[in-house]
């Protein structure tokens, strides 16, 4: 039991993920690192955080199915461009070499060695009056909390 959270757990820290939201005419992608598998209300679910300033926060807020991929190591560029450009100034699809795949519900990438689709069933914001202090001081201060959603896992590419 021990290992396989374990696996899980060193799959987003270390080899992160891209977190994709929208369809077809309009998406987004960002990386990300902290997340959790799970189960809640009998589903298995992914959780995922996002700062209330990142672009991709917007299609998430609209779309009800995302999208969590995981890569090859050969790809760690371009999940640093995801991660690191906006996609509301810029065109990051340009300056990457991944595909984008339209799926029935979701964007993922062709080069994806697993996609995670997401119906998703909680969207909310972390109180930080609710937040440990030493975690509110490391990671908030002069920030507002992250966003999270739940997503229930519909199917695995």
């Amino acid at each position: 039991m021990k290992e396989i959270v374990k696996n899980l757990c060193d799959k987003l820290n270390n080899e992160w993920a891209l977190l994709t939201a929208g369809d077809e005419k309009k998406f987004n992608s960002m990386t990300i690192s902290w997340g959790s598998f799970g189960v809640l209300w009998f589903k298995n679910t992914i959780t995922v955080y996002v700062r209330p300033e990142r672009y991709t926060l917007e299609f998430l807020k609209k779309q009800k199915y995302f999208t969590v991929s995981f890569y090859d190591e050969k790809y760690k560029k371009d999940l640093q461009i995801l991660g690191t450009k906006t996609g509301r100034s810029t065109n990051k699809m340009e300056e990457i070499s991944l595909t984008p795949k339209f799926l029935e519900c979701g964007v993922t990438f062709k080069e994806a060695k697993h996609t995670f689709v997401c119906k998703k069933l909680y969207m909310g914001q972390f109180d930080l009056d609710n937040i440990d202090d030493e975690v509110k001081k490391k990671i908030y201060e002069g920030q507002k909390g992250h966003f999270v959603f739940i997503g229930e896992i519909e199917k695995v590419l």
